[in-house]
């Protein structure tokens, strides 16, 4: 197994251009479900952004959230893929072609690309990330299990995407809903976990909810094999002064969003557990 990445830096300054608010026009829209769209525009920072970093997008007069890229692009085409879920995610999907949006960034940690064996694990909204970093892994990975999961068959997204991704590769795909109305009925960690027992992986990828991603790393610890979480965390300013998106000792911000197994074990107390709100106050994860 080979980690094909820059080394991790708590330390980094990031340059001007990244941290200055760039207007960009949406070029598309594509509808992915019920109560997720995906926008597509052009920025060459966001295009160049690794897999798993976020980046922050400005609403004007509404607020500035953080958000994964689910396209990065060498051609300079970047996309945010966004659940319709609040107050700023409700002004960004009511956004159309020609209209605009801000961002600054990218920020933070992404994934280690690695080769060899390797599962990715992605529920709801959670694949988001899981995409760039997919059509990196095809490249030097020999074989990938691709689990994607979902409630219900209207919210599983992606899939013929990840299915074009895959097709030329050594690559199985599961899907599961909760319900059984597509794919395997049941939810996507005990599919996981079968695969766990059988097969050796070099590596583990996840990003959803963090129940979910907590007993990603359960298993993961159970079988000795290496994961990688993206955890999402409220963020206002991204580069680690607010304390916001504190988890133990990490600022999600700034040593995430993607956190090793080395890392999920030193905050284990909270991981999967608790989290801060809006007002800084710790309160359990639903």
């Amino acid at each position: 197994m080979q980690f094909h990445s820059q080394k991790r830096s708590r330390l980094a300054v990031y340059p001007t251009a990244t941290n200055r608010l760039r207007i960009v026009k949406i070029q598309e829209v594509k509808k992915e479900s019920p109560t997720v769209k995906t926008f597509i525009f052009h920025d060459r920072l966001c295009a160049e952004a690794e897999p798993g970093q976020f980046v922050m997008v400005w609403i004007p007069e509404v607020d500035e959230v953080p958000m994964s890229l689910s396209t990065i692009s060498s051609g300079g085409l970047a996309s945010i893929s966004v659940a319709d879920v609040g107050e700023a995610t409700r002004a960004i999907n009511e956004r159309s072609r020609g209209d605009v949006l801000g961002v600054r960034g990218p920020y933070g940690n992404g994934f280690t690309v690695a080769s060899g064996n390797v599962m990715v694990v992605g529920g709801g909204t959670g694949l988001v990330p899981l995409l760039p970093l997919a059509e990196k892994v095809v490249e030097v990975a020999t074989k990938i299990i691709f689990l994607v999961g979902a409630k219900t068959k209207n919210e599983l997204l992606f899939l013929d995407r990840i299915e074009r991704m895959l097709s030329k590769v050594n690559a199985e795909i599961v899907a599961t809903t909760e319900d059984g109305s597509y794919g395997l009925k049941g939810v996507v960690t005990d599919e996981a976990e079968k695969k766990l027992e059988k097969e050796r992986f070099d590596v583990v990828y996840t990003c959803g909810p963090e129940r979910m991603m907590y007993r990603m790393f359960v298993l993961a610890e159970r079988y000795s094999m290496p994961l990688q979480a993206s955890l999402e965390r409220i963020m206002r300013c991204a580069i680690g002064l607010c304390g916001s998106c504190v988890i133990g000792g990490f600022r999600v911000c700034r040593d995430g969003p993607v956190f090793t197994s080395e890392q999920l074990r030193m905050v284990k107390e909270e991981f999967g557990k608790f989290k801060l709100d809006f007002q800084g106050k710790k309160t359990p994860i639903s």
